[in-house]
């Protein structure tokens, strides 16, 4: 009986242990108690697993024990010792210059390496680089544990997918890659999946394939968004409606309809400097990964600057001008602000001199000032400004009359590109 260990219980691992839990007996495993004591009492702040359905899933004792189906969450050590499959789900984050760091991981394999046991499987589903698991990780789990890979313990990989706050395409229903460090390992790993993915698997030929698979499908969503905001500068220019641009030309069957804006996320904007990474430490400098890094990454400038220009035009006195930012959550209706670039607008505007105030509904204002040292609030400030910027979609702004809001001179600008009227937008 496979009794399922999840590590990391943040976007990727609570939805997964939450479904592993129907079929198995499964203990979520993560270090920060708060999380822990969150998910006891049946809440889940990221709002990927709706409260009573975490509910339904929860057991009061340790599932292993008793061998029987739910999820049981800690953040000890010796309540994870009797399982045999792992799964390995913890952030894959870029530092400050743009490199790999692979701390977490090589943390969370030191945790498993502690309670591994021989005929145990260890599945990894953080997005990384080919050849992490087998290069970086097993090397940890083999120090810490002492045994040999692929004798005594096995491992797999299979990429997480979580679009996070899309109830549409939930973890189950998205076909799931699987692939194992031997083949009979690898069955065994899909069979697994296989129990609660209603959408089906692709068991991959090895882990390295499965890792390659992962971290492309990111790198080409950022290029063609890449392609896509180019445009949007030469239209701007050439002073002609992107979006009017983007939706004749998306009556051709074959277009891809992409859309310009801020590229964040703790996947698109960070998968494509994994694959680079790896191709320079093989001797070869990927133009088209990085050229459309580099241009996605200078986007929040862009729009910064164009905002700028917009009051300048409107005789508006930019330094001391006070801005309302709408939104600074990486994408709309969810709370998730990792490597957000709506921060990137904010900054480049308080160079400007700029007074900013950030409003979002959606995100925890702790978190917020904890990542990045900027207040927001949670509420509509009774106020009016001299610039609104709707930086994220969230449902909550589209019936906001923003007219409301601004100076009888000021300036609305677009980056969702939603607005029916605006002075400017991306």
């Amino acid at each position: 009986m496979k009794k399922i260990a999840v590590i990391g219980l943040g976007y990727v691992g609570l939805p997964l242990a939450r479904l592993f839990a129907t079929k198995f007996p499964v203990l979520g495993f993560d270090i920060n108690q708060k999380r822990i004591d969150e998910l006891r009492s049946g809440k889940d702040l990221t709002l990927e697993v709706e409260d009573d359905i975490l509910q339904a899933a929860l057991v009061n004792e340790n599932p292993f024990t008793t061998n029987t189906n739910g999820l049981y969450c800690s953040n000890q050590l010796a309540d994870i010792e009797e399982a045999n499959f792992y799964v390995v789900t913890v952030p894959t984050p870029v530092d400050k210059n743009n490199r790999p760091d692979l701390t977490p991981l090589y943390k969370a394999s030191e945790t498993v390496g502690k309670v591994l046991k021989k005929g145990d499987i260890v599945v990894y589903e953080s997005t990384v680089y080919p050849g992490v698991t087998e290069e970086e990780c097993i090397p940890v789990l083999e120090r810490v544990s002492g045994l040999k890979f692929n004798e005594d313990f096995f491992a797999g990989y299979s990429p997480e997918r979580i679009n996070p706050g899309d109830k549409q395409h939930t973890v189950e229903k998205i076909l799931k890659v699987t692939s194992g460090s031997t083949p009979e390992i690898g069955e065994e790993v899909d069979a697994v999946y296989k129990e609660v993915i209603t959408a089906g698997t692709h068991l991959a030929p090895c882990i390295k394939v499965a890792e390659a698979a992962k971290v492309i499908e990111n790198s080409q969503r950022d290029i063609n968004i890449a392609f896509v905001n180019e445009l949007a500068k030469i239209f701007n220019i050439l002073n002609i409606d992107t979006h009017a641009v983007l939706e004749a030309a998306g009556t051709k069957w074959n277009f891809l309809p992409f859309k310009p804006g801020l590229v964040g996320g703790h996947c698109i904007g960070v998968d494509p400097y994994y694959l680079a990474q790896k191709a320079q430490e093989h001797g070869y400098h990927p133009e088209i990964i990085l050229a459309g890094r580099r241009l996605n990454d200078s986007m929040g400038e862009y729009v910064a600057s164009q905002v700028v220009k917009t009051m300048i035009k409107k005789g508006i006195n930019v330094n001391g001008a006070e801005v309302l930012m709408l939104g600074v959550t990486f994408k709309e209706n969810c709370p998730d602000v990792r490597n957000t670039k709506i921060v990137d607008v904010i900054r480049a505007l308080e160079d400007y001199g700029v007074k900013m105030t950030t409003y979002d509904p959606w995100a925890n204002p702790a978190e917020v000032k904890h990542e990045y040292g900027i207040e927001s609030i949670v509420k509509l400030p009774e106020a009016k400004f001299d610039a609104i910027i709707l930086g994220v979609a969230h449902k909550e702004f589209q019936n906001v009359d923003l007219d409301a809001y601004k100076k009888q001179n000021g300036v609305i600008y677009d980056v969702k590109g939603i607005l029916i009227a605006s002075d400017s937008r991306l």
